[in-house]
């Protein structure tokens, strides 16, 4: 029996992923296959960040069975690496049991360590690590990231200047000899398994509109408290780095809005730039649109299946 290719689905914060793959999930459970969300996104990793990740609500995973959301403490130090670990597993066990995998995510690291083979870099040298933590305290992020901007710029464009543990990383791995991932880096055509690439887009307007709401609704469901329980109990840094953390912390939803537009921006150019890709423009689509789409590409992948479908790995071009 023909393994079924992974399709996966990227795109930026507040543009629907879940909705649409709620809705691709139905149409494949109506042509008899039983499919599960994979999650690719490195803060719905942590337990008790669910409404400030806009991690798949109760009602949505009842629609859905979601997997690797939630599965670790909030203390914990997320690694690409370890989750590389999990979600291999995760979806290999699924194509094992002929269930389709829907890896859906915003963390275009993730993403790419769901469904290939990432390039690890070996582990921080202590004595650096606390070097560039003292003068991380002393001269801030950005100046930190102008030095990696010195050295190299296309990891430096990977990393935003106030992203101080990924700024901080790069600049250890540069010492170690070891170039960080930036540009194209961040990216492979080699997947591990044949996959739909999908990327959602939205006119930036419409986006920004959304995030708003969305910003607005997760404050008002109560993601300042659930913020303060999660710094109460020592969030780790890298949890810490979920959108909204600080800013709530400091109770400026302003700053929380322009931050998360600022990242849906840098996620739109990230997925822009992926090759073969099935784009799709939600800003006048639905859900249930998008995802007959979807279902229809992969339908024309299987029709014609000699070619994407026999190969090994690598992204299915249905362009």
């Amino acid at each position: 029996m023909r393994a079924l290719p992974v399709v996966a689905l990227f795109g930026p914060t507040g543009v629907g992923k879940t909705a649409v793959a709620i809705a691709l999930a139905e149409l494949l459970r109506a042509d008899g296959e039983d499919p599960v969300a994979v999650s690719a996104d490195a803060l719905q990793l942590y337990r008790g960040l669910e409404l400030l990740t806009g991690a798949a609500s109760p009602a949505e995973r009842a629609r859905l069975e979601h997997r690797l959301l939630g599965v670790l403490p909030v203390t914990a130090r997320a690694t690409a690496g370890e989750y590389a670990g999990r979600a291999h597993a995760e979806i290999d066990g699924l194509l094992a049991a002929g269930r389709r995998p829907i890896v859906v995510g915003g963390t275009g690291l993730y993403l790419r360590a769901a469904l290939a083979e990432l390039d690890l870099r070996p582990p921080p040298d202590p004595e650096v690590r606390a070097r560039y933590a003292k003068r991380l305290a002393a001269a801030g992020a950005p100046a930190l990231h102008r030095e990696l901007a010195a050295r190299d710029p296309g990891a430096a464009a990977a990393v935003a200047p106030t992203d101080a543990q990924r700024v901080v990383r790069a600049l250890e791995l540069l010492d170690a000899g070891a170039p960080p991932p930036g540009g194209d880096q961040l990216w492979t055509a080699g997947t591990r398994h044949p996959t739909l690439l999908v990327a959602l887009t939205m006119e930036r307007e419409a986006l920004n509109a959304r995030i708003d709401a969305r910003v607005d609704a997760i404050v008002a469901a109560g993601a300042a408290e659930e913020v303060r329980r999660a710094d109460a109990a020592g969030a780790s840094p890298s949890a810490r780095q979920a959108l909204g953390f600080e800013e709530l912390l400091r109770g400026d939803v302003a700053a929380m809005r322009t931050r998360t537009r600022r990242y849906a921006k840098r996620q739109l150019t990230w997925l822009r730039k992926l090759p073969g890709t099935l784009v799709l423009d939600l800003t006048r689509r639905d859900a249930q649109e998008a995802a007959r789409e979807v279902r229809s590409a992969l339908r024309v992948a299987a029709d014609s299946s000699s070619e994407p479908m026999k190969r090994e790995n690598g992204p299915m071009n249905v362009q």
